[in-house]
């Protein structure tokens, strides 16, 4: 779920579908239509495209009301488009739509290659997941069930209830073969009760996250480590069932592909509620939150690519955001810059960077020495303006910030 910051927004409530064999025919030819509109979508972009480039005098635009205006002499003209619901596909366009004006947006603003979005492209058959939304006018819910435009209905597992009537649906299935339905929810914050207390939080390697507080330390779950001996006989597996350039891919081949992804999706799992209920205690026990606001991204390019990956820390760090919001408690996102060479007891910067098999902090300036990370914690909690009374390894307000020796 995600609330935004003024404590009244939008949640997403997930929830597994148990799908019979007419339903799942009926979903995969939807998905079909769908995916052959967002193609057909494609198309007049890159047309529209080459013809401005050709004549730039005569120029034209691919907006909504040129795509509707397609999709309404589509479904004139083909039968087996009819057939389908226009309201699935009135979306596929708004999705088609809000990507490629993102794309656009990234480019008018120069972003750097890395940064921006692509173009969108087309969806291939036996690649694009299914993914289908409809609004208020295209599904209800009766009797438990799940009941969409187009006479498609599916079970739904309720593992709670929902809190107020959804405004959509998303009908999508994962790579497993595995259906859901996520539904759009308007909601409020829900307050906690206040402590009193407040926390810095630092990511790491070695330890997802360091706190302040030793109690809600998140050590490193290494969940991906733990199944790699299983997720290298998969890979074995299915390295000596590949079948060969042209040729369709065997039984045995599938079976392993399908455990592979299995276990992926288990570590997966096992990442996610491993954060969040890290987060939730963390967010229940204190009124403010001084975050690091840390982009693991640059990690994917070292040596500790893999264990940044297993720990997790950006699905951690937006768990911990969106529970804080959720919950009405103050969260402050810190810059990290020169967060391990300040210290947190006098507010003396090092002239160097301590190198990253240096685990202790030591002061030059007061000789305090701290471990390397919980003092890298505590800078967050000055940094953000969070002093409480007490605690311990932060100065004072006001103190100057001075130069190491």
């Amino acid at each position: 779920m995600a609330v935004e910051a003024g404590g009244v927004g939008r949640a997403r409530y997930t929830f597994r579908l148990r799908v019979s064999s007419s339903a799942r025919t009926a979903l995969l030819a939807e998905w079909d239509r769908c995916r052959w509109i967002w193609n057909e979508c494609v198309a007049k972009s890159r047309a529209v495209y080459l013809h401005n480039r050709a004549h730039p005098q005569d120029r034209r635009t691919c907006g909504p009301a040129q795509l509707d205006k397609m999709l309404t002499e589509a479904r004139t003209a083909l039968s087996w488009l009819r057939e389908g619901s226009s309201v699935v596909q009135q979306q596929i366009i708004r999705d088609f739509g809000t990507s490629r004006a993102k794309a656009q947006k990234d480019i008018k603003g120069r972003l750097p290659q890395k940064q921006r979005a692509g173009m969108p492209r087309h969806k291939k058959k036996h690649e694009a997941l299914v993914t289908l939304n409809y609004t208020r006018r295209g599904f209800r819910l009766a009797d438990g069930r799940l009941h969409l435009a187009g006479g498609i209905a599916a079970s739904v597992v309720w593992s709670r209830g929902l809190p107020a009537q959804p405004t959509s649906v998303r009908v999508y299935q994962d790579g497993l073969g595995h259906w859901y339905g996520s539904f759009v929810v308007a909601v409020g914050a829900q307050p906690l009760p206040e402590t009193g207390a407040v926390i810095g939080v630092d990511w790491g390697v070695r330890e997802t996250a360091t706190t302040t507080s030793g109690p809600h330390d998140l050590p490193h779950a290494e969940h991906g480590k733990k199944a790699r001996a299983k997720l290298t006989c998969y890979d074995r597996m299915m390295a000596r069932r590949k079948p060969k350039k042209g040729q369709a891919a065997s039984k045995g081949y599938r079976e392993a592909k399908h455990l592979r992804a299995k276990a992926h999706k288990k570590v997966a799992r096992q990442r996610q509620d491993t954060g969040r209920k890290w987060a939730k205690k963390v967010v229940r026990d204190h009124d403010a939150l001084a975050v690091e606001d840390f982009k693991p991204k640059f990690l994917a390019r070292t040596s500790m690519a893999r264990k940044a990956a297993d720990a997790a820390i950006g699905a951690t760090k937006k768990a911990l955001i969106e529970m804080g919001r959720k919950h009405g408690r103050d969260i402050r996102l810190v810059h990290p810059a020169y967060t391990t060479m300040d210290c947190a007891q006098c507010g003396a910067r090092a002239k160097h960077a301590l190198p990253l098999g240096e685990r202790t902090y030591t002061c030059t300036a007061c000789e305090a020495v701290f471990p390397r990370d919980k003092n890298s914690a505590r800078v967050m909690l000055h940094r953000a303006g969070l002093h409480p009374a007490g605690a311990e390894g932060t100065r004072p307000p006001g103190a100057q910030l001075q130069e190491a020796a």
